[in-house]
């Protein structure tokens, strides 16, 4: 069990996936904030049940699962749906992250939360001692948006505006950790990253 948490946010298309990668090479346990929201809200669970309750039999499949396409329309045609949609999800997803990073075996845990800033920061997860911010410049995600999804300088600018600025997201950061340069130019970086949390670690322990 570990009781040092680290909390890693960052903006769409700004390499999440391939710190994470670092990190788990690096024999760090990583509890995802996406999977467990769509563990939240799975076939025959308390937060699918009251998410019909809340919206209805019309936002399910044929065969019981939550049709996700259809409640994205529906939440972002609607601020006051998405808040009621949100606040079933998140302390479900909150509960499932703490829980997961508790039971970890290692130094510490990473909670990956990409809507960190948007989901209320430090007061809405009190339990991470601290928090890692993936930064790039808004050109560079925009760039790496429309090379990864296939899609026009516009559709990208919606998606990055629908998220946290990056000023409110550095404004939580502990650490910030830059993915401009080549992704071989982040292993240093996180290294540096990775000997200070099992430093941070083993105080908290002793």
């Amino acid at each position: 069990m570990t009781a040092f948490i680290l909390g890693l946010t960052g903006g769409v298309a700004s390499g999440k996936s391939t710190v994470e990668a670092r990190f788990r090479a690096l024999g760090v346990a990583i509890a995802d904030a996406d999977a467990a929201a769509r563990a939240a809200v799975a076939p025959d669970t308390s937060g699918l049940a009251e998410v019909v309750r809340t919206f209805g039999t019309g936002v399910l499949t044929a065969d019981g699962h939550l049709d996700r396409a259809a409640m994205r329309q529906r939440v972002f045609a609607d601020p006051q749906a998405r808040q009621r949609l949100e606040a079933i999800i998140h302390p479900r997803v909150r509960a499932a992250l703490r829980a997961e990073c508790v039971a970890a075996q290692g130094p510490y845990a990473i909670a990956s939360i990409p809507l960190l800033a948007e989901a209320g920061g430090r007061q809405a997860y009190p339990w991470l001692q601290r928090i890692l911010v993936i930064d790039v410049a808004e050109d560079t995600q925009l760039r790496r948006l429309q090379q990864r999804d296939g899609i026009d300088a516009a559709l990208a600018r919606s998606m990055l505006a629908a998220q946290a600025t990056r000023a409110q997201r550095l404004v939580i950061a502990d650490d910030v950790l830059s993915n401009e340069a080549p992704p071989e130019a982040l292993d240093p970086q996180i290294a540096a990253l990775d000997r200070l949390y099992r430093k941070l670690a083993s105080e908290v322990r002793r």
